[in-house]
Order: structure tokens, then sequence, then C-alpha cells
């Protein structure tokens, strides 16, 4: 996927990508940093409460924000970088997952789907269908064959073990595989967007940009016992969410949601959610959420941020302010002019 070279509408990031929610792991804290004047007025009293004490401890803070920051300015580049350079030195394990065919998807997701495409829709028919979490409008549904699953991560294993070069999913999680970089964007994700998942979100989420997802980000994250366990609770830079659990064998490490990221923290309630191989789950991308620890075993899960440009473009939902566009690579965080119409850009299913 390009951004111009062929013909495609640029999508763009918001200028607050280099400055905004940048995690700081060691502290279970989100943080804005545009100076170091405005860091240490408006963090450091509540570092302190959190255990940086010192001033070398902050000053370790600095460093990793500006190693962090670094990172985002050269994203772009690097990233481009590295898919020439997959692309030229890493041959496929199961070259066929990497473009979409019906027969990787469950019976009963394939049903829905066809039940949302159709002239009798309702809601209330959906919900028949769909397993909705006691976490509001989070929904749970088969949607692969265990088979592709396995094949899947398969795929990305030998990927992961292999010399091409890999780019971390976010500050977040460690231990992941961006699935631009690897070749699924064209034949396998954008379709799975817009001829399997827009049917549904476009009933499910009419009121936050549900109907009009246009790009995406995805990635998948693996939890390891000797590596990263869980997730912090957080919110996503989605309009909507797809999170699947691909395998493998584990125990524990369920899903817990809370309110709306405008809810206060004090007045949020949490509900776990159990996660199942080959199941996805979808949700609001501005919903909080986080990842329990696993207690054994490793876990692969693919996670596909939707967004909608129609939404993002008059509000950045990640710095709630109207966004300063910057160009990027590909679909970049999903923002376009306003001038710009939807485009359809899959490839023929196979």
């Amino acid at each position: 996927m390009t951004n111009k070279e062929d013909g495609s509408r640029p999508f763009y990031i918001c200028s607050c990508f280099t400055t905004d929610n940048i995690f700081l792991q060691d502290y279970k804290l989100h943080v804005r940093f545009s100076s170091e004047q405005q860091f240490r007025l408006d963090y450091q009293p509540l570092l302190r409460r959190l255990g940086c004490v010192t001033e070398q401890q902050f000053e370790d803070v600095l460093d990793k924000i500006s190693q962090e920051v670094d990172r985002r300015r050269r994203l772009s580049e690097t990233s481009a970088e590295r898919a020439v350079a997959i692309k030229d030195m890493y041959q496929p394990l199961h070259p066929h997952v990497y473009h979409l065919q019906e027969s990787f998807l469950a019976p009963k997701f394939k049903q829905i789907v066809e039940y949302c495409r159709s002239s009798n829709i309702s809601e209330e028919g959906l919900g028949d269908m769909l397993e909705e979490e006691a976490a509001a409008k989070v929904y749970r549904f088969p949607l692969f064959e265990k088979g592709f699953c396995e094949e899947l991560v398969e795929e990305l294993e030998h990927f992961e073990q292999s010399s091409a070069p890999k780019g971390r999913p976010n500050t977040m999680n460690h231990y992941g595989i961006l699935l631009n970089e690897l070749g699924f964007d064209e034949c396998f994700l954008t379709p799975l967007r817009e001829l399997y998942l827009h049917p549904l979100t476009s009933l499910l989420y009419p009121d936050c940009g549900g109907r009009c997802l246009d790009s995406h980000k995805a990635f998948v994250v693996k939890y390891d016992m000797n590596e990263d366990l869980d997730l912090s609770y957080h919110y996503d830079n989605a309009e909507v969410t797809l999170n699947v659990s691909l395998g493998k064998d584990f125990t524990e490490g369920n899903l817990y949601f809370g309110d709306m990221r405008q809810v206060p923290l004090s007045e949020m309630e949490c509900s776990e959610v159990q996660h199942r191989v080959t199941e996805g789950l979808l949700h609001r991308g501005q919903h909080m959420h986080g990842a329990l620890p696993i207690a054994s075993g490793q876990r692969w899960n693919l996670i596909v941020w939707m967004r909608a440009s129609q939404e993002r473009n008059k509000l950045c939902p990640m710095c709630n302010r109207r966004p300063t566009l910057v160009e990027g690579e590909g679909f970049a965080d999903g923002f376009t002019t306003h001038s710009d119409a939807p485009l359809k850009t899959s490839c023929v299913m196979t």
C-alpha cells in the first residue's frame, strides 16, 4: 500500500504523534512532551509520587523520551525502508496466508456478514447472532478457522526468527510485528476490513465512524512468560478496534474494559472479557481497556485499528485538537484532507 505513487489519495498523521501519548513503561504513565521545561512542570511531581525520586532517574526518563520522539520522527522513513528490505530478503513459510480466502473464515462469521448485507437487517437480529459482553458495545464472534490461525502464527514465528528487520508495534507492546511492513495490507487486511468487517461496524458503531472506515493500522502482539506479560490500561488510536486471539496455548490473560476515555477514571468500573483462540472482539477505539497477565504459555493477538477519516479529520482522538497534518506512508494515521472522497483499494479475493 503506497501513499501517492499508485494514484490513491494520501493519508496523513497528526503532528501530535511526535509529542503526545508517550508511554513510560516503568511508571505505567502516558505523557506529553513538547519541551523539557513543559515536561518538568507537568509531570515531575507526579513522577516523584510514582518512584522517580532522584535527578538521575528523571534524566533517565528524559533520555527514553528523547529516543522515542526521535523514533517517531523517523518512523515513516524507517518503516518504508524495512518494508523494502523485508520484501527483498524474507522468504515466507506460508505464502497463501497473505491473501484473504473465504476458507480462512469461520462459517458463523460468514453467516453474520451475510445477514448484515441482507435487506431485512435489524440491530436486534444482529444482536441475536453476536455475543455481547458485559462491557458496553463489546462484541465477540468466531472469526477465523483454527487451522488458519495455526498457519498464521507459524508464519509470524518464521518471520520473527529470520534476519529481516523488524519494527515494534507501539510504545506499549515491545514484542510483535507490523503487518503492513510484512505485506499483509493490500490483499488480506484491506479486503477483510472493506468486505467483511464494514457490514458489521456500519450497524454496530454508526455513531463513531463505523459506516465510513477507510483505513487501518494492523499488527500482531505477543505475550510470553519471558517477554510482555500484560498490557496496561489504555485507549486506541482508532474509531473501531478488532482484536483476534490467534493462539497458541496460554492460561489467564483476560481482557478488561472500563468506560469511554472521557469518563473520569475514578468513576469507571471494569469488566473482564475472556479471549478465546479463533474469536474476534470488536470495540470502540476510545473504550478504555487492558490485558491481564498470562499465567503460562504464549499468546498471539491480531490487532486492527480501523480509522474513519471523516471522524478524525474533525478532531484528533489522541490530542483532542483539530489535526495539523503531516505527510505519512501508506495509511499513515488515517487522516485525509477534507476534500478527499472515500476510495476502495482492495485487491481481488481468491
